[in-house]
This record gives structure tokens, sequence and C-alpha cells, in this order.
């Protein structure tokens, strides 16, 4: 199963503050031991939303709406990637993981939705298209598992 692991941001992740040396060398280290065991397929750092935008649709209509975005915990810091037998083992390597903040942090794992959790309604000509796309990014991390 793939996962999509989450650093939740903080005031200070916002602000832009730069993680230290220490804590680059312990994610680093954290990184070298998730890629040594086949975990790991991907993995950034994001940067503050006041970088970002948003779009809302509503129906035929966009709005752009510029950063920074004003509710901390609902946005994403970093992500990874990762390619895990169960919640359970993703659970284990979070637990594993170097505090990603100074002071309290949180980190949130979500399954990704697979081919199969699509149903019928994923047809042969929808799926082939799917296949097609991913082979075509060449991204070990948008291959099916």
């Amino acid at each position: 199963m793939r996962v999509m692991v989450m650093v939740k941001a903080t005031a200070q992740s916002e602000a832009g503050k730069m993680p230290s040396t220490e804590l680059l060398a312990a994610m680093g280290n954290f990184n070298e031991e998730l890629v040594k065991a086949g975990v790991m397929l991907a993995g950034e750092g994001l940067r503050p939303s006041a970088a970002g935008k948003r779009v809302q649709f509503a129906g035929s209509r966009r709005t752009v709406l510029d950063g920074p975005f004003a509710e901390t915990k609902e946005l994403v810091a970093g992500f990874w990637l990762w390619q895990v037998k169960s919640m359970e083992e993703a659970l284990e390597w979070v637990k594993r993981c170097p505090n990603p903040m100074e002071g309290e942090s949180e980190i949130e794992i979500r399954p990704l939705f697979e081919a199969e959790d699509f149903g019928a309604d994923f047809t042969p000509e929808l799926r082939e298209q799917e296949e097609r796309l991913r082979a075509q990014t060449g991204n070990a991390a948008n291959q099916p598992r």
C-alpha cells in the first residue's frame, strides 16, 4: 500500500524558519533508513503558504487566492510518499521519525487510492490511460503497487 505522510505546518515553519543543522542531519539519516528499507518513494519539504496559491472551483468559475493561508494546523510543511505493507508499518516508521519541528508537531498518514478502489467505474480504457500516463512520467512514485 502507498501512503502519504504529511508533516503539519507550525507557526515557525509558516514564518519561514529553517531547520537546524542537527535536525537536517537527523532527517537525512531517517530518510536514508527509509530508502534502504525500500519504503521511501518521494519526500520533500514545502515552502511556507505565503509562497503558494489556492484555486477555488465553483462550476466553471475559478478564483485564485494568494497565500499565506490562515489556519496553520491545516497546512502541510512537507511530505513523504511511502510504500508499506500496512498502516501499522507506516505508524512504526513515523514513531521512529525525528521530531520534524522545534517543539510540538504533528504528522498525518493517509493511504492513497489504488486502481482497484474505484471498482467498475474505472473502466479498462481508463485503466490503460492511467497506466500509460504513469509510464510516461517515469516516476517510481507513480507506479501502481
